[in-house]
Order: structure tokens, then C-alpha cells, then sequence
């Protein structure tokens, strides 16, 4: 079986302050972290994964996709009861110059900024939390470094796009052959 997934380069440019909203609810984040790690997914797998209920899970899918970050997965369907959902892009991205014509909404971005600083600081915690239990592989690879770089702003948004395309690609073509098998 292999689904359709957003291309791996599909950037999502935010440019709402609504969707910033919407994506920075904890439980919405960790469902679209779910569907970005394990694909397509029924709203009763989700609800398991995240240990949600059901119709907590089903209400914050519908403002995701209000949002439109993420979309039905109808391909997948035993039935027409079942719903599927998967990511809209494979990857999100804003400014917060964008959102500077509007006090409220500059304020919003700055939030979602933070916020989505956090949510990348709590998985390296959990991370530590939990690496003296991990296989020693993956500790003996997990890595760390401390080094100062001087670029230029266009040297840093190249470093950017590098390093997306060096990340992105192994890991879809990973996801999309765990699913034929």
C-alpha cells in the first residue's frame, strides 16, 4: 500500500494568523507531529497514539482542517464511515514580518514563534529524558555540537534550504516503504 503524501519539499507558507492558532494548541501539534511521523491516519488511531478521546481528537482534526493543514484521506477508507486524515504540506513555515501590519496579528506570530520553539525544545527533553533506556545505537549516533557560524542572510536562509532537502527526503522515502511492507 502506498499513500499519497505532500511532496517533500510542499512548504506550507503561513501567511494567517487563524492557522498560527490553530497549530499552536499542544494537542493539535502533537497530531500533526502523529500524522507527520506515521502517516494517514483514522481519527480512533489518533485518539490511541495521543491518549485523547475520540471526540476530543474529531474536534481538533475539524479546526485543522479549517485551517486546511490538514486533509481527508478518502483513498484509504474501508467504508464510507471511516475518515482518514493526512498532512496538507510536509512542512510549515512563516515569518513574523508577515504578520507586522497588525499588532494583534504580529503578536499571534511572535506566540506561534515561541510556541513552536518549546514544542522542539520538549522533544529534545524528552529525548534526554529517556536516553539512558534507549538502545545504545541510538545513543551512541544521537549528537550534539556547539560552534558559531557568520553568514550572510542569504548564506543562512541556503544553509535553510540545504539542510530541509538533506533531512526530508530520507525520511519520506523511509515512511513510504515501511507502509509496503
Amino acid at each position: 500500500i502506498v499513500y499519497s503524501m505532500p511532496e517533500p519539499d510542499a512548504v506550507r507558507e503561513i501567511t494567517s494568523s487563524r492557522v498560527l492558532r490553530a497549530l499552536s494548541h499542544p494537542l493539535r501539534r502533537r497530531l500533526l507531529d502523529a500524522l507527520a511521523v506515521d502517516g494517514p491516519s483514522t481519527v480512533s488511531a489518533l485518539a490511541d497514539r495521543t491518549e485523547q478521546a475520540v471526540g476530543n481528537v474529531s474536534h481538533h482534526l475539524k479546526v485543522l482542517d479549517e485551517a486546511q493543514l490538514v486533509v481527508e484521506a478518502p483513498e484509504r477508507a474501508r467504508d464510507r464511515r471511516e475518515r482518514w486524515w493526512q498532512l496538507a504540506a510536509s512542512s510549515l513555515s512563516w515569518s513574523t514580518r508577515a504578520f507586522a501590519g497588525s499588532e494583534s496579528e504580529a503578536a499571534v506570530a511572535e506566540a506561534a514563534a515561541l510556541l513552536n520553539l518549546e514544542h522542539q525544545l520538549a522533544k529534545v527533553r524528552a529525548w534526554m529524558a529517556q536516553s539512558e533506556t534507549a538502545e545504545p545505537a541510538w545513543v551512541d549516533a544521537a549528537f550534539a555540537s556547539d560552534f558559531w557560524l557568520q553568514l550572510t542572510p542569504a548564506e543562512l536562509a541556503e544553509l535553510s534550504h540545504e539542510l530541509v532537502a538533506l533531512a526530508r527526503p530520507p525520511a519520506l522515502e523511509q515512511r513510504e516503504q515501511l507502509v509496503r511492507d
